[in-house]
């Protein structure tokens, strides 16, 4: 058996970092890294291979390695050498041919995951004083460039991009769903609890986008007011959103009333199903939540307005507050019936946000420092920043264009244009 095949188990009380299977995974990813560029260089060689100098040589050669760096990672440090590149070309300096690695760019140090490890330990509790400390099974012992000093630096530079990210021109894209949602988490602040303003939107094709995330009070219609006109005033975002996704126990919908007052308004079923189990003995939660799932998850606004219908003859006698918690957003609740099929699940519901703050929620409870409002701001829009770059496009893109030209749906598909001017 080969050497390299067999893992040590490692010795009892050795720490993480003595792990022998954490040293083949760092050492599989080193050769993975070299391969890859080696791999660019060759391409690069191979495709200048046509050039050649004035003594007839080829121009464009490997020149050797540069200095040997420590890359720190989710496995550890890992070194590693960035092969070089010459342009042997009588040439001025500016116009030599060069190589840049896309996999490994010049002054990276830091791996992306580290970069989200960072704020996530933050607002975790961990204080400034103790990264080093919690970050040791991850990036050894010295973990070069994680002291408090630096993750003070950093939160101050993410502070200063939020600034600079509120200010960004949104004019020239078109944003035809929003969703929005007030998201509470309970790290100890030199104030009271915190309360921030989270908007996403989907552009017209179908990518969704952080629009905003702001400091609020609490989530009421001023608070929501302010953020949504500073968008359309300043930021550019003058047209209607066809859709607006919210809780209807936070002030978003009436701002957005004022604001965009063509925009239609979905309440969000996740949402308004707890709010109605809420109000129902335990003992039948199972089956009221199947009745409630029976409604959003119906093929036709037809089926979805039988089983409502049903719901409500069937607790709105003996509970006749869950029934009305229902009844009074009826309209709100259905109106995703009348987009894209395709769209359905993702606009009846404000998941976007949810799903994209869950480990927030879940993981502020326990925070040990005192923090500032500003610093849990910067946290948190770094955490959503980094969360943005995973999110999946809508199903049924192509959709969009149509909706952007003002065609209606019913029971999935488009309505005809002479229906649509009859019924008008």
């Amino acid at each position: 058996m080969e050497e390299d095949s067999v893992v040590r188990l490692p010795r009892p009380g050795a720490s993480i970092i003595e792990d022998p299977l954490l040293a083949v995974l760092r050492n599989g990813a080193r050769r993975m890294l070299t391969q890859a560029l080696e791999a660019e260089v060759e391409a690069v060689v191979a495709a200048y291979a046509d050039l050649v100098d004035e003594q007839g040589r080829r121009r464009v050669v490997r020149n050797g390695h540069a200095p040997e760096r420590s890359i720190q990672t989710g496995v550890g440090p890992i070194e590693v050498r960035r092969p070089r590149v010459r342009d042997r070309g009588d040439t001025d300096q500016a116009a030599a041919i060069r190589f840049t690695s896309e996999v490994l760019p010049p002054y990276l140090r830091r791996t992306r995951n580290i970069e989200e490890l960072l704020p996530w330990l933050y607002l975790k509790g961990i204080s400034t004083g103790q990264f080093s400390e919690a970050l040791t099974a991850l990036l050894g012992a010295d973990a070069p460039g994680l002291s408090a000093a630096t993750v003070r630096r950093l939160t101050e530079a993410w502070q200063v991009e939020h600034l600079c990210w509120q200010e960004r021109d949104l004019s020239v894209r078109r944003y035809v769903y929003l969703w929005a949602d007030g998201v509470y988490f309970t790290p100890r602040l030199d104030h009271d609890r915190q309360c921030i303003l989270v908007l996403i939107g989907a552009d017209a094709q179908g990518r969704k986008e952080l629009l905003a995330i702001e400091d609020g009070y609490r989530e009421s219609t001023q608070s929501w007011r302010e953020l949504l006109v500073r968008l359309r005033d300043q930021n550019g975002l003058v047209l209607d959103p066809e859709l607006a996704t919210g809780d209807g126990a936070l002030g978003f919908l009436q701002a957005l009333h004022q604001v965009w007052p063509k925009t239609r308004q979905q309440r969000c079923w996740v949402h308004k199903t707890a709010n109605a189990l809420n109000l129902l003995p335990k003992a039948i939660h199972g089956k009221a939540k199947q009745d409630l799932h029976a409604i959003y998850e119906a093929e036709s606004r037809k089926e979805a307005e039988k089983a409502f219908d049903l719901f409500i003859a069937k607790y709105g006698a003996k509970y006749d507050k869950a029934a009305a918690c229902l009844v009074k957003d009826r309209q709100a609740l259905l109106a995703f019936y009348d987009f894209p099929a395709e769209h359905w699940k993702h606009v009846r519901t404000s998941n976007p946000i949810e799903s994209t703050f869950a480990i927030v929620r879940l993981r502020t409870d326990k925070t040990k420092g005192c923090m500032s409002r500003q610093t849990a701001l910067a946290m948190v829009f770094k955490l959503a920043k980094c969360a943005e770059r995973h999110w999946r496009r809508l199903d049924g893109s192509e959709r969009l264009g149509q909706l952007i030209q003002g065609v209606r749906f019913r029971d999935r598909e488009p309505v005809p244009a002479n229906e649509e001017h009859a019924a008008a």
